[in-house]
């Protein structure tokens, strides 16, 4: 948790937490500062007078602690009956603060999203099959559906054959109507997109669009030229990814030697 949230000290993020403008006039020092005692690490967030403290609570629970030291950092007086206000921008601060980090933290969620968009699945007693990621298919499938984004009547079956055959490589006639039947229900079912009311058209979801934004470039962005510039022959000279899986094969190498494990 505290690898995932070391820029939280900054101006930008600790004017989030605290839902109030940081400019460069305003007084105190933004940083993010992590203090062991013995195994017990702590993450610290100061805004003006002002400090939030998270910290595992008897090894048992993370335990956040808001401290606001001076309620005229956040427009609020001095007076006893201003405790109610002061009260709540200390409790939203702290709901700010763990929603980002739940956000950050939460694999499952992606997990559960990855899956859904690509694994086979039952809807009801239908069984689904699979829209394997790494296949060219399900690729321009998704490439198709981003374009169609943008259409408010949304797409019907030879909108989807004419966007989704070039992206194959054959003719538009190659693509039989059985073929594209099943490639709409297979979307469909997986929630990527959904039927109008009363009509033979499509348009995509929410998460259809997500999906598809975020797989597509994915793949053709990283891991495509990603494993070009680890696995090719003749990488480019300036590839930092390339550099530095040579630098830890050497020191792999480095190790077996100096263990007496090299061949």
């Amino acid at each position: 948790m505290i690898r995932d949230n070391l820029d939280l000290g900054r101006p930008d993020r600790v004017g989030l937490v605290f839902a109030r403008r940081v400019t460069r006039r305003t007084p105190g020092r933004f940083r993010t500062r992590v203090i062991t005692d013995g195994v017990v690490a702590s993450l610290h967030v100061d805004y003006k007078h002002a400090k939030i403290k998270q910290y595992h609570k008897l090894g048992r629970a993370l335990r956040t602690e808001t401290t606001i030291n001076d309620p005229r950092d956040f427009g609020i007086g001095k007076r006893l009956h201003n405790l109610p206000a002061l009260r709540e921008v200390g409790f939203q601060a702290n709901r700010r603060l763990l929603d980002v980090q739940r956000a950050s933290h939460d694999p499952t969620i992606g997990a559960g999203a990855f899956a859904r968009a690509t694994s086979p699945m039952m809807v009801g007693a239908q069984r689904v099959p699979a829209l394997r990621f790494d296949q060219l298919r399900t690729q321009a499938l998704l490439c198709a559906l981003v374009i169609f984004g943008l259409l408010p009547r949304g797409f019907a079956n030879r909108d989807l054959r004419e966007h989704l055959a070039p992206l194959l490589g054959v003719a538009p006639s190659a693509l039989t109507q059985g073929q594209m039947t099943y490639d709409l229900r297979r979307l469909r079912l997986h929630g990527l997109i959904e039927r109008i009311a009363g009509t033979h058209r499509y348009q995509l979801t929410d998460f259809g669009l997500a999906s598809a934004l975020l797989l597509t470039r994915t793949y053709t962005r990283v891991l495509r030229p990603g494993l070009a510039e680890l696995l090719g022959p003749d990488p480019p000279a300036s590839s930092p990814l390339r550099s530095a899986l040579d630098k830890l094969l050497a020191a792999v190498d480095q190790h077996a030697r100096q263990a007496h494990l090299a061949a």
